[in-house]
């Protein structure tokens, strides 16, 4: 069976979005984005600093309340329901909650054939990205280099930490089917 979605998982920093910009540009036909980020900019401003929603501590700690999780699933299943309608999909994720987070994605993602990507980077590489963006509590790249990995299952994983995103992306691309 053709692959519809590629899940790269990985925490904060560790090169999950430039791997899936470059993937886009080497896969022979066009895949569309979906990156948790995205979700998280598309909610309200009260859900991205509320115990209902996402919070982001000072020490990089994230927590996720109940309409985070509702406005989530209802995400999941729109990016399931683009593959099954045809659009190949790479999704940009943190697994916050290792695996119960790769089984609420199998659960959204059930009957599609999916190539599950470990993206790794060692923490203080991880960290360094982490300041030079800019955009991030310090210690979420830290905190989430190897949680984002507990218990989850891949197809495949790739390292960040000396290996560039486009020999990352070749090497997904080749197990795409």
């Amino acid at each position: 069976m053709t692959t519809q979605v590629i899940v790269l998982n990985g925490g904060s920093g560790s090169g999950k979005s430039g791997i899936l910009r470059c993937l886009q540009a080497v896969l022979p036909e066009p895949w569309l984005a979906a990156a948790v980020d995205s979700l998280v900019e598309a909610m309200p401003a009260s859900l991205r600093a509320s115990d209902a929603g996402i919070g982001f501590a000072a020490d990089g700690g994230v927590q996720i309340g109940p309409e985070f999780r509702r406005l989530e699933a209802a995400w999941m299943a729109g990016v399931a329901a683009m593959a099954r309608a045809g659009a190949p999909v790479i999704v940009d994720d943190v697994f916050l909650g290792g695996a119960a987070s790769q089984e609420r994605w199998r659960t959204a993602l059930d009957g599609l054939e999916v190539l599950w990507v470990g993206v790794r980077c060692e923490s203080a590489v991880a960290a360094a990205r982490e300041i030079a963006r800019g955009d991030r509590a310090r210690g979420m790249a830290a905190s989430q280099a190897e949680a984002a990995h507990h218990g989850v299952v891949y197809d495949l994983e790739v390292d960040t930490t000396h290996t560039e995103s486009l020999d990352c992306a070749r090497a997904i691309a080749a197990r795409v089917t």
